[in-house]
């Protein structure tokens, strides 16, 4: 009874240093990125940002994405930047320009 009872202590001291270990390591993780609107151009979006060197306008991104350059179609394509800048994955370096968030 008494050699259970040992293993038993040692197995719960070695299962403490686990949890001390994994949520440590849990902590380091970066959090998940958050869920995209449904819409399907945000992805799409997105991946035009991936390819990007450098900050994009609304004419820019709605170039890429092969929708008109008409107005509505930008204001539209803005409207859904200024989302993701709120969403916390894209920036806007100044008036006008988005970049993806480091």
């Amino acid at each position: 009874m008494q050699s259970r009872l040992r293993e038993t202590e040692s197995h719960l001291e070695h299962l403490a240093i686990t949890r001390k270990t994994v949520t440590a390591l849990a902590d380091r993780l970066p959090t998940a990125p958050p869920d995209l609107p449904e819409h399907p151009d945000y992805p799409r979006i997105l991946g035009v940002f991936n390819e990007a060197t450098g900050p994009l306008r609304a004419r820019d991104v709605c170039e890429a994405l092969k929708h008109e350059p008409l107005a509505k179609n930008i204001e539209g394509t803005r409207a859904k930047l200024k989302r993701l800048v709120k969403l916390d994955i894209l920036t806007k370096v100044d008036t006008g320009h988005f970049t993806r968030k480091p």
